[in-house]
């Protein structure tokens, strides 16, 4: 038994994926999935400026 035998072995190289030919939606699906996601991002950015949302619904006084 050799030395290098033991241990773990690499795995494979996996073979390059080959670029995907884009048609005209596929790419105006991709570019509208980037407008939302950079919509939200700004509104959560908004939505952590302005602080917990307070108020709302029937207070409770601690009366009986």
């Amino acid at each position: 038994m050799s030395g290098r035998e033991g241990g773990k072995k690499k795995p494979l190289k996996a073979p390059k994926k080959e670029g995907k030919d884009l048609d005209e939606e596929d790419l105006a699906f991709k570019q509208k999935q980037k407008e939302q996601q950079k919509a939200l991002d700004a509104a959560k950015q908004q939505a952590a400026k302005k602080g917990p949302l307070v108020g709302g619904g029937i207070k409770k006084s601690g009366k009986k």
